[in-house]
C-alpha cells in the first residue's frame, strides 16, 4: 500500500484520498484541508501551523522539543509526526530533518504561506515520489498511486528498461531521482524537496564530510561502537511489539539479533531461508547461533518456488522488476514471519558496506594503500587476499588485483571511483539493435573523501546495491503487514565507521575486521571468525536451468515477447541453451541466472502494467 500521497494547493479535490485509494483501503485520515491523506500504519499531526504525514519512524523524540498535544495517530508508542512538527517549529525543517535519527517519508504543510516540504531518511529506507505532470505538484510512497493523477501515465523510461535488461542491479539506481517511469520522479535519500508558489527546489539537508580519522586505539574505538550499535538496535527493538529476525550464517544479521536478545533479556525468533542445495544452504553456519541459545529459530525450505506466480505478484506489490532473487526468499520469510503472529522483521543490510564486506571492497583498498604509498602493506594484503579468498572460477592473482583496482578507480583524482563497466556491459550484445546504446548510461560518482574506499561504501549505500534491497524489503514486509527494522542504517553508525582507519576494515586479507572486534565476547567465535561468504542467495541457477526452462522458453518465443522489441530474442533462447549445459557442466564458467532472473522480472513488470485496468479519472 502507499501510506502518504497528497498535493499542493490548485489539485483537484479529493485527489490526495483517489490517490491512496489506488493501492490501498480508505485513508485512515486527510488532512491540512483534504490536500494530504494518511494510510493505515503512517502517522500524522494536523493540530496548527504544521500539517504533518509520516511514513515511517523517528527513534529520538527523546533528544527533540516535546511534541504538542494528540492532534494526530500513530499506531506505535507515542505521534511521530507531532515529534517532527515540534522540530519544524523550533528549529526549521532543514535543520529539523538533520536532527531527526529515523526510517521516513515525510510531507509537511506550513499553513503560514502554503509551502509543502517532502523529504526522506538520509539513506531511503521509506520510499517517496512526485510529480508534476499532470499540473499542481502531486507525491505518494508508491507510483501506482500516481497514475491516479490525471495526465500521468504508465509510461516506462527507456534507460530504465535498458538497465534492468542488460545490466547488472547495481545500475538500477545510478541515477537516484529516477524512477522507472517517464512521468514520475523519485526523491532521492536525505534530500528534501520544497514547493513554494508554484516554484520546486529539491537540496540536500543530509551531506556526508572528511572527517579525521580516529586515532584512539582500536579496543577502544570497538567498544564506543559496539556501544552506539547496541544503541541502534535498542532504539528499533522498543517500536516492535513481536519482532522477528533474519538470520543467515553472517556476521551482520547475527550481530543484530544477539544485541536484541541482550536487550530484550530473552531470546529472540530467527527466521532463515533453507535449501537442500548444499552451496547454498546455511544452516550449518546459522547453528552456532541457534546452538549458543541466542535465538529460537524457525527455517524456512525453499526448493522449487512458483517462479512465474511469485514474480507475477510481487512485480506488481514492488511497481517495479524485483532486483535479485534474494528478494522472493524474503517474500517467502515475511509470509511465515506474519502467519507466526510477529509484527516487524529485523534484518542486517548495511552492514557489508559500512564495514566492507563484500569481495570488490578489497579493489578499494589496495587502491588506497597505493594511493599512500604504502607498498609493502598492499603487498601484505593482496597475498592474503590470495591465500583466503581465491576461487577456480573467479581466480586470485597479483595481475587480478592490479587490474581491477585500475578498473574501479583514477589514480589522478584521489577517491574517485568508477563504475564497473564489466558488470555494466557483460550483456548489451543480447538488447535488439536500436533499442537503446548502453554507452550513454555511464555514472559519474561523487567524490566526498580521498579514500576510494570509504567513496565506494556510500556510493553502494545510496547509489548502488542498497536502494532496490530497501524498496524490495518495504515492499514485501508491507505486503506482508510487518514493518521492518535496520539498524546498521543508523546515521551515527555510519558516520563514525567513516572515521575508523581503511586498514581496519580490512586486515590481513579478511573483510569485516573492525567488526569482528567490536563483536568479541557478543557473538560465537565460529560465527564472529568466519571468513568464507556465501551470501544470502538462492539456487535459481538450477530454477532456470531445470524446472523452469520450458516456461522460460515459451515466454522468449512468444509474440509479445518479441514484438516488444527489446532484446534480440534468438540470442536470448541461445544463451538459455548455454545456461542449460554450464548448470549442466561448469568447467569454471559462470552462469546466466542473474540475466535470466532479471528478463521475467522485467516481462512480467511491462505486462502487469498493459494488462492493468484503467483507475477512474
Amino acid at each position: 500500500m502507499a501510506r502518504i500521497a497528497g498535493t499542493v494547493r490548485g489539485a483537484r479535490p479529493g485527489l490526495a484520498e483517489a490517490m491512496l485509494r489506488a493501492v490501498a483501503p480508505a485513508p485512515a485520515a486527510v488532512l491540512a484541508d483534504g490536500g494530504i491523506a494518511v494510510g493505515p500504519g503512517a502517522a500524522w499531526f494536523d493540530g496548527g501551523r504544521f500539517a504533518v504525514a509520516l511514513d515511517g519512524r523517528v527513534y529520538n523524540a527523546d533528544e527533540l522539543p516535546a511534541a504538542d498535544g494528540p492532534a494526530g495517530n500513530d499506531r506505535t508508542a507515542g505521534n511521530d509526526a507531532a515529534v517532527v512538527a515540534a522540530a519544524v517549529a523550533t528549529f526549521g525543517v532543514a535543520q529539523a530533518l538533520a536532527r531527526l535519527n529515523g526510517d521516513f517519508a515525510l510531507a509537511v504543510l506550513d499553513r503560514a504561506d502554503g509551502t509543502l516540504h517532502l523529504a526522506r531518511d538520509p539513506f531511503g529506507i521509506k520510499p517517496l515520489y512526485h510529480t508534476a505532470n499532470g499540473g499542481p505538484l502531486a507525491f505518494a510512497s508508491r507510483p501506482r498511486a500516481l497514475f491516479a493523477v490525471p495526465g500521468v501515465s504508465r509510461a516506462v523510461r527507456r534507460d530504465y528498461v535498458a538497465s534492468v535488461a542488460a545490466a547488472n542491479y547495481r545500475f538500477f539506481d545510478i541515477e537516484p531521482a529516477r524512477s522507472p517511469y517517464v512521468d514520475i520522479a523519485q526523491l532521492p535519500p536525505g534530500h528534501m524537496l520544497t514547493w513554494r508558489d508554484g516554484a520546486v527546489t529539491i537540496a540536500p539537508y543530509a551531506v556526508l564530510a572528511e572527517e579525521p580519522e580516529f586515532d584512539a586505539p582500536v579496543e577502544q574505538l570497538a567498544e564506543e561502537y559496539r556501544a552506539l550499535f547496541f544503541d541502534a538496535v535498542g532504539r528499533r527493538l522498543k517500536r516492535a511489539k513481536n519482532p522477528a529476525f533474519t538470520l543467515s550464517g553472517g556476521l551482520d544479521s547475527s550481530s543484530v539479533i544477539t544485541a536484541a536478545g541482550r536487550i530484550a533479556g530473552r531470546r529472540q525468533m530467527a527466521v532463515s531461508s533453507v535449501y537442500s542445495d548444499a552451496y547454498y544452504d546455511e544452516t550449518a553456519e546459522i547453528r552456532d547461533v541457534i546452538d549458543a541459545g541466542i535465538a529460537d529459530w524457525t527455517p524456512v525450505r525453499i526448493d522449487t518456488p512458483d517462479l512465474f506466480g511469485l514474480v507475477s505478484e510481487m512485480v506488481v506489490q514492488h511497481d517495479e522488476p524485483v532486483a535479485t532473487v534474494t528478494w522472493m526468499a524474503h517474500q517467502l520469510l515475511t509470509r511465515e514471519v506474519k502467519a507466526r503472529g510477529h509484527d516487524a522483521l529485523f534484518g542486517g543490510l548495511g552492514g557489508d558496506e559500512q564495514h566492507a564486506g563484500e569481495y570488490d571492497y578489497f579493489f578499494y583498498l589496495f587502491a588506497d594503500l597505493q594511493a599512500a604509498g604504502k607498498q609493502d602493506l598492499y603487498d601484505h594484503e593482496v597475498a592474503c587476499w590470495i591465500r583466503n579468498h581465491d576461487h577456480p572460477v573467479h581466480r586470485k592473482t597479483p595481475e587480478v588485483a592490479r587490474a581491477m583496482a585500475a578498473r574501479l578507480t583514477d589514480p589522478a583524482q584521489p577517491g574517485q571511483c568508477r563504475p564497473n563497466l564489466l558488470l555494466l556491459e557483460r550483456y548489451r550484445g543480447l538488447l535488439a539493435p536500436g533499442f537503446f546504446d548502453m554507452d550513454g548510461i555511464r555514472p559519474v560518482y561523487e567524490r566526498r573523501f580521498t579514500s576510494y574506499l570509504k567513496n565506494h561504501t556510500v556510493n553502494e549505500l545510496l547509489r548502488n546495491t542498497m536502494p532496490c534491497c530497501l524498496r524490495a524489503s518495504e515492499r514485501n514486509c508491507d505486503a506482508a503487514g510487518l514493518e521492518d527494522f535496520f539498524p546498521f542504517h543508523d546515521q551515527r553508525l555510519l558516520r563514525f565507521m567513516l572515521r575508523i582507519p581503511t586498514t581496519w576494515k580490512i586486515r590481513d586479507g579478511v573483510t569485516k575486521w573492525f567488526l569482528r572486534q567490536a563483536m568479541k565476547g557478543v557473538l560465537p567465535e565460529p560465527t564472529r571468525t568466519r571468513i568464507v561468504k556465501t551470501g544470502w542467495n538462492a539456487p535459481a541457477h538450477r530454477w532456470v536451468a531445470e524446472d523452469f526452462r520450458e516456461p522460460l522458453l515459451d515466454l522468449i518465443r512468444s509474440q509479445r515477447f518479441r514484438e516488444r522489441g527489446i532484446y534480440d530474442a534468438d540470442a536470448v533462447e541461445r544463451l538459455l541453451a548455454e545456461h542449460v549445459d554450464i548448470v549442466a557442466d561448469p568447467k569454471g564458467r559462470d552462469n546466466h541466472m542473474m540475466f535470466f532472473w532479471q528478463l521475467l522480472n522485467l516481462e512480467l513488470w511491462l505486462r502487469s502494467l498493459e494488462d492493468a485496468p484503467a483507475l477512474p479519472s
